[in-house]
């Protein structure tokens, strides 16, 4: 990785990040909707639910769920930049400069890392003064915050190149948003009728929330995490790859 590329995706990050503390609302926003959820569901219906998880802390079981979410919305707002950026023409006249034309894209990642990053800590934040409680250590929250950037941003890289409308940009968010209601998020999916249980128990979100919820609870993570992991590096092979011709039939 040349030093050229370095250097110019760091002052391409930088832009972006002043766009995003110039309009800190659309990190707010991001945060409002799943803040509002765990409201919700520990007030309203944590009490029923406590009782099917067999736990007396339905803030612990709830908080990975919460946090997919939020970076499920997030994310949208990367397209949203990205899809305003090809718009305004501003990818044209970075692409007459001698810069590095790949580092055009990895801002947007990059930018989108961090603002997904105080997202999760203002929610983090919310969920201790509602009683989160973990002992887990560093590295189990290396492994936490990894798996929930790891693979999604991409997918928002794809949808900013190829939507045609701003709607259509963010629209995409819409399903990965309702997958953990679908999942083992809210409830253990042994409570769910047969088919939804098969596709709750199939789908990436059931997974990824039993891993985060068992390193939180320093309990032994068993094949979840393998599986976990799978799912979030083909997304995020498969999603870097289709970004990628996306992206050079943009600027060819």
């Amino acid at each position: 990785m040349s030093t050229h590329f370095v250097a110019d995706t760091a002052t391409l990050t930088g832009r972006s990040m002043r766009h995003i503390f110039r309009s800190t609302d659309t990190i707010i926003t991001t945060a409002v909707t799943p803040i509002a959820l765990m409201l919700l569901f520990v007030f309203v219906f944590g009490g029923a639910l406590q009782q099917s998880i067999g736990s007396e802390n339905y803030v612990n079981y709830l908080l990975p769920g919460i946090l997919l979410i939020a970076v499920a919305s997030g994310i949208a707002y990367t397209a949203y930049r990205l899809f305003n950026d090809l718009q305004s023409g501003i990818f044209e006249r970075f692409h007459s400069m001698p810069i590095a034309r790949s580092s055009v894209l990895w801002a947007h990642v990059l930018t989108s890392l961090v603002a997904n990053g105080i997202t999760l800590a203002i929610i983090f934040a919310v969920g201790f003064l509602l009683g989160f409680r973990t002992g887990a250590g560093p590295l189990a929250w290396l492994a936490v915050i990894g798996i929930l950037l790891l693979a999604l941003t991409w997918l928002a890289i794809i949808a900013g190149l190829s939507a045609k409308t701003l709607d259509g940009a963010t629209a995409f968010s819409y399903p990965l948003i309702f997958l953990p209601f679908i999942s083992s998020a809210f409830v253990p999916t042994e409570t769910m009728p047969g088919p939804v249980q098969w596709f709750a128990e199939n789908q990436p979100v059931t997974s990824i929330v039993n891993t985060i919820q068992a390193l939180f609870a320093e309990q032994p993570v068993g094949t979840d995490i393998w599986v976990a992991l799978a799912w979030c590096v083909g997304i995020l092979i498969v999603a870097y790859v289709f970004a990628i011709i996306a992206y050079r039939k943009k600027v060819r």
